[in-house]
């Protein structure tokens, strides 16, 4: 039975816990990764046994972070999930399914949250878990530390698009404030995270946008990476976070689809919309969530029936917006 818990609550179970796992979603991007490490890091100051488990590798882009990942030198007695919206994003690697199944308090921002675990805390109204977390950590007795900050910084943008996105708000910029006078070096992750390409990354793009389609009378763009295209390129996963974006940046265009394709043949699809369409609806309807601007979900089988399933729901919404 899941249980939503308020602020003070969470507080609560964390002091009281020991022995703690963090769990993060796999395909690891800079808000849960940056969310995950501050809040063990936090514990770590408490005096509490703490780690970070995640099913993939952490991308290299993320080097920076002082993330004490698990080592199985303990058993963990309490498990938290941090930017975690449904157990299927956990993944299957590392034995993270033998934690995923038992999770105790879920921290989240994600509004389409299933309530897989014992305890959640959504606020959907933050931008990112870390914005959450910039509050949420000195309310445990934490001093926001420069490493802290630098990763509660490194969710807070990423999440935002360095704070272009819609899910940014004044209370956004009062969290990225307060993290920057914790010590986060925002000139320096700003550049790692937003200015710096790999030439993997720029192969990728480049193969992204050859495959570029227009639907609907050039409102939705659709651009697509086969798993072939990523191994030739060698880009690293959270490099090609970014590229979500590149559809919906046309003029003209309501909804820019992303499709990736899996190790497992999958298609992970990545929805952008305008004021006008909700990408949460369009992503919901295929068992995925999100956003209303930004949201996502996985598709088995082939590109062609990718295409077809996601587009058929990115049609219902565009006629909906009509309506």
């Amino acid at each position: 039975m899941n249980l939503t818990v308020d602020r003070d609550t969470v507080i609560s179970r964390l002091l009281g816990a020991n022995d703690i796992l963090i769990l993060c979603h796999k395909n690891p991007d800079g808000d849960t990764i940056g969310s995950g490490t501050a809040l063990c890091l936090a514990l770590q100051r408490l005096g509490k046994t703490a780690s970070v488990l995640c099913s993939d590798p952490i991308p290299a882009m993320y080097s920076y972070m002082p993330i004490p990942l698990f080592d199985g030198s303990y058993t963990p007695a309490f498990v938290v999930a941090v930017d975690v919206a449904g157990i299927q994003l956990f993944g299957d690697r590392n034995h993270i399914q033998e934690y995923a199944e038992h999770v105790d308090l879920c921290i989240d921002h994600h509004g389409s949250n299933s309530g897989f675990a014992l305890e959640t805390l959504v606020e959907p109204e933050a931008a990112a878990a870390a914005e959450l977390l910039t509050s949420l950590i000195p309310a445990m007795g934490v001093e926001l530390t420069p490493d802290i900050a630098a990763c509660l910084y490194t969710g807070l943008a990423t999440d935002t698009g360095c704070f272009r996105f819609t899910n940014t708000t004044a209370a956004t910029h009062r969290a990225a404030a307060a993290l920057i006078e914790a010590g986060a070096d925002v000139e320096s992750l700003n550049e790692r995270l937003f200015e710096c390409r790999s030439h993997a990354r720029i192969t990728a793009e480049k193969m992204a946008l050859e495959s570029l389609e227009y639907y609907y009378d050039d409102r939705c763009a659709l651009i697509c990476l086969t798993w072939d295209q990523i191994e030739s390129a060698g880009v690293d996963g959270a490099e090609l976070e970014d590229l979500t974006s590149l559809p919906r940046s046309i003029d003209g265009v309501e909804v820019g689809l992303t499709l990736r394709q899996q190790k497992d043949g999958s298609y992970k699809i990545s929805v952008r919309t305008g004021h006008n369409t909700n990408a949460c609806s369009i992503a919901r309807r295929l068992g995925g969530g999100g956003h209303p601007r930004a949201a996502g979900c996985e598709i088995s089988g082939n590109l062609d029936n990718a295409k077809h399933a996601i587009l058929e729901e990115v049609k219902k919404e565009l006629d909906r917006a009509q309506e």
